[in-house]
């Protein structure tokens, strides 16, 4: 059983409930919705046929919806500009006209104010650079460092400049009004810089009986800066790589996602590595060594998950795409980790529970862990500890929460209504569950966290049991 999560991003490669429904059965946990670039009305078929299928393969399937953020873009333009270096180009902003030739709209009023004569604008994922030569009201003239051809909308990135952007722009929140109306399980925010930007997210989905888990962006140099205290604060982080590789010296990219990655096992917070996995399988079927080796390393680290953007939104293989994550994560699953987690910092009393309980099956050679929880808070801490051999089977009450536990390392969520019965004929009845399911086989060896009846009161307690 594959440990580490697949996220998959949907597009118009992968967005027909027929594949789907392929996605799904090739190994996608998590299908994630960029809203950089889709429609409501497409968001709303698309969460419906992911459900759909999900529901008729009876397996836990999570929806992302990553906001766009307050990103800075250039705007439309009749047709591509042809840049060469040394060639004079003009930024222009609230509307204003350039009479030069080579000259463009940002849809960020404050840019003449943020930026610095000296500084270097760099646009479409870096492919152009540019330096600031002079500023006016509504003008920056730049010079062309690097030749290319920029076309409409490209994203902007401004290394060493504090920008005064919102946390979240008023299309944020229309799509985020959207997410809680259809139930999404995650909410992603982009460009995240301090962790004020997550409370302010986590204030609009408070709305929500049972709001989204919320997923940092780690993609802006602030974010590096306020590392910490922005895990400290969000559900789950990020490690967007495209965007993050902009914004701070390319040598330094490896050491940021460790140091994520880190932190995030040693407080217990779920951690995905993205952006640029297998770039080349856009047009390729097989991925470069190198890939392979990029994708490995972010298993050996023990990330909850790894995910795909173009490979599956536009890429001609997304199917051969979840075959290399899957092949590539189970096969360096088996050779160990980082063992990250040993160093993790546990507060309370549950936590030191589930944590016996993961030594134990460590010890044991366990062949599940099985959990009983209902707000899955047991099971994140169990994917936390990372056991050694044990896959983590989550017994809950709500496909709500089996849906949200589709990001954690090595869970496994099950529904089954266990209200009316005692504690023990509940674990009778899970096992008899898993078992016909296929998760679990007679003269299995589990281990089991779960609420037992001592002297008339619930405790959690951690047993051992066979399959019988």
């Amino acid at each position: 059983m594959r440990k580490t999560k697949i996220i998959a991003t949907l597009g118009p490669a992968t967005d027909s409930p027929e594949m789907l429904g392929k996605m799904i059965d090739a190994g996608m946990n998590i299908a994630r919705l960029n809203m950089s670039h889709a429609k409501h009305d497409w968001v709303r078929r698309v969460v419906k046929d992911i459900r759909e299928a999900a529901a008729a393969r009876g397996v836990a399937v999570g929806i992302l919806m990553d906001t766009q953020g307050p990103a800075i873009r250039t705007g439309e333009l009749s047709t591509a500009l042809d840049l060469k270096p040394g060639g004079k180009f003009t930024f222009t902003v609230r509307g204003e006209k350039s009479e030069e030739e080579h000259s463009v709209d940002v849809n960020y009023d404050n840019l003449v104010n943020d930026i610095h004569v000296g500084d270097v604008v760099l646009v479409d994922n870096g492919e152009i650079q540019m330096k600031v030569l002079k500023k006016s009201a509504n003008h920056i003239e730049c010079e062309v460092l690097t030749p290319g051809k920029l076309g409409s909308r490209r994203h902007i990135n401004l290394p060493g400049v504090k920008v005064s952007l919102p946390a979240l722009t008023a299309k944020d929140l229309e799509d985020v009004a959207l997410g809680l109306e259809l139930g999404v399980d995650f909410m992603a925010l982009s460009f995240v810089r301090e962790a004020k930007d997550i409370r302010q997210l986590r204030a609009v989905l408070q709305s929500c009986k049972t709001p989204p888990r919320i997923v940092a962006k780690l993609e802006d140099q602030q974010a590096i800066k306020n590392l910490k205290e922005i895990i400290q604060e969000t559900d789950a982080v990020m490690v967007a790589r495209g965007d993050l590789g902009i914004e701070v010296p390319y040598e330094e990219l490896p050491i940021i996602q460790r140091r994520a990655v880190k932190y995030c096992l040693r407080i217990g917070k779920p951690v995905i590595v993205a952006t640029h996995m297998l770039e080349s399988m856009i047009n390729s079927p097989i991925p470069t060594r190198a890939e392979v080796t990029d994708v490995a390393n972010a298993v050996y680290e023990q990330a909850d998950a790894i995910m795909l953007s173009g490979e599956t939104t536009v890429g001609k293989y997304p199917l051969k795409c979840l075959e290399v994550f899957n092949r590539v994560a189970i096969r360096t699953e088996r050779s160990g980790g980082a063992n990250f987690q040993d160093n993790a910092e546990l507060t309370n009393a549950e936590q030191k529970m589930v944590k016996s309980a993961v030594v134990m099956a460590d010890q044991l050679r366990a062949d599940a862990i099985v959990v009983f929880t209902v707000s899955g808070t047991s099971a994140r801490y169990a994917a936390w500890m990372r056991p050694q051999h044990s896959p983590i089977l989550a017994i809950c009450d709500s496909q709500r929460v089996a849906d949200s536990l589709t990001l954690n390392w090595g869970v496994s969520a099950f529904v089954s209504d266990l209200s009316e019965m005692t504690r023990e004929k509940n674990i009778s009845v899970a096992l008899g569950m898993l078992t016909t399911r296929g998760a679990l086989q007679k003269g299995n060896t589990v281990v089991v966290i779960s609420s037992i009846d001592v002297d008339g009161q619930y405790v959690r307690a951690v047993q051992m049991r066979k399959v019988r």
